[in-house]
């Protein structure tokens, strides 16, 4: 099989080198890890322009759900273009808003609902914060305007976002520009020691909360969590017992809980929300990647009927201030609304049980790996870490993997010494072992 050509010389390359300003990213590293030229996308595969596949085993930024180029998806966005492609949402509305709202409250069991929609995943974290902000605002509590956070939690680049976003990178370069934040111990399981287990460390981790909250929730607005699994945060993953002791303090101490789950919902960690493990529900919760399967820009808020009608009344100003030109756009509801269709029609979360079984088996040799520890799995996320001891240089490790991965023919994006996968929703057996294996041969060649 051939693999992803890794030159810089072709035209469309050099012309978004000239033109482009790539996310996330040191330009200057380009230099040496060049860029590669999509052309084209089928089921989990990704093609240059020599047409040379690539298996995108990261979902393409954990956004596919479905495959590149989904008929079912496609087939809906089209019929939808010959309707209406977009109409503003202030004052007007249109069918797929509708539907899609109406089935996002049907699959919470009715516990959320009054969807709020935006385009990426930190303006839908940004709408929670604001709407649980203005909540204690409007029932004269303004004192409770302060967030709580998790060590190592992710949660988005605007200035909001980040401000409840604790990354070092981040706050290195943009710390003046945030509001102030309580940050608490993550319940990564990862710290557990001889004798203790993940429940252990989830109630360890919700004590240092409650500690706060005993002195401060009467300034506290809400506090923000991404449900099992931290995903920015080299995947760190934690017990579901953390979120039920969570929403017990919440409810105690009268502050919001906000589940983010823009990476971890629809479906990633084994059912459609992943608050479902531990059998709770938030006051706000968040999503964006899947929920449109990787097609188009879309994220949304959802919130209880108390905080909703907290905003109901005859003043402008006690109404939810925000907007997004895009908000609710049909095409993007379409896509969403087909995406749901297929979890509905094709019993894909009951189908992720086996596909789940497959990616273990897949990296059971990493489990072996003494260069390897904390190997971990949540539904269809997997990650492990290599050993700090083993690498020569950690901070160029995560680009050394990756261009290795490439030449072996396969799309990983180590967050620094973590590796992980998180496949579309469609990979065959065949597939899931070809990735397993090609991932450990990338991981020879990146050791050397």
């Amino acid at each position: 099989m051939k693999v992803i050509t890794n030159s810089n010389q072709t035209p469309l390359v050099a012309r978004s080198q000239d033109a482009v300003w790539h996310p996330c990213t040191q330009m200057k590293h380009h230099e040496s890890f060049p860029l590669i030229a999509i052309t084209r996308g089928k089921g989990a595969w990704l093609f240059d322009e020599k047409d040379s596949p690539l298996l995108d085993c990261i979902s393409s930024w954990w956004t596919n759900l479905f495959g590149h180029s989904n008929p079912r998806i496609n087939q809906a966005i089209t019929d939808q273009l010959e309707k209406i492609e977009h109409v503003m949402l202030a004052g007007f509305t249109h069918p797929p808003v509708v539907e899609l709202s109406e089935k996002l409250a049907a699959l919470t069991k009715g516990n959320l609902g009054h969807v709020f929609y935006a385009s990426d995943g930190a303006s839908a974290v940004e709408i929670a914060l604001k709407m649980s902000h203005h909540f204690w605002r409007l029932g004269n509590q303004p004192n409770k305007q302060k967030f709580v956070c998790l060590q190592n939690g992710y949660h988005g680049e605007t200035l909001g976002a980040l401000a409840v976003t604790d990354v070092a990178i981040f706050r290195d370069a943009y710390g003046a520009l945030l509001q102030s934040v309580f940050t608490i111990p993550s319940p990564d399981a990862r710290k557990a020691t001889l004798g203790e287990d993940a429940d252990e460390i989830a109630r360890q981790a919700a004590k240092k909360l409650e500690e706060l909250l005993e002195v401060e929730h009467a300034n506290i607005a809400a506090i923000i969590v991404e449900p099992l699994v931290q995903c920015a945060g080299q995947m760190a993953m934690h017990s579901p017992e953390y979120l039920r002791i969570v929403r017990a303090l919440c409810d105690k101490f009268d502050i919001h809980l906000i589940a983010d789950e823009i990476a971890v919902g629809c479906g990633r960690t084994g059912k459609f929300f992943a608050c479902e493990h531990a059998g709770i529900w938030p006051d706000f919760l968040t999503l964006s990647k899947g929920i449109s399967g990787g097609y188009l820009p879309l994220s949304l808020s959802m919130t209880t009927d108390k905080i909703y009608q907290a905003f109901y009344g005859d003043k402008t100003q006690q109404g939810f201030l925000h907007s997004h030109s895009y908000t609710g756009n049909p095409l993007a509801c379409a896509a969403a609304l087909a995406c749901l269709a297929i979890f509905e029609t094709e019993s894909v979360l009951q189908n992720n049980i086996g596909r789940s079984s497959d990616l273990a088996k897949a990296f059971a040799w990493a489990k072996e790996d003494e260069r390897i520890e904390h190997w971990r799995q949540q539904g269809m996320i997997l990650a492990f870490d290599i050993k700090p001891h083993v690498l020569q240089s950690q901070a160029h490790f995560a680009r050394e993997m990756f261009s290795a991965s490439i030449q072996e023919g396969i799309l990983i994006r180590p967050i620094s010494n973590t590796i992980y996968v998180m496949p579309p929703y469609i990979l065959s057996q065949e597939e899931t072992i070809q990735m397993g294996k090609s991932v450990h041969s990338a991981l020879n060649r990146t050791l050397l």
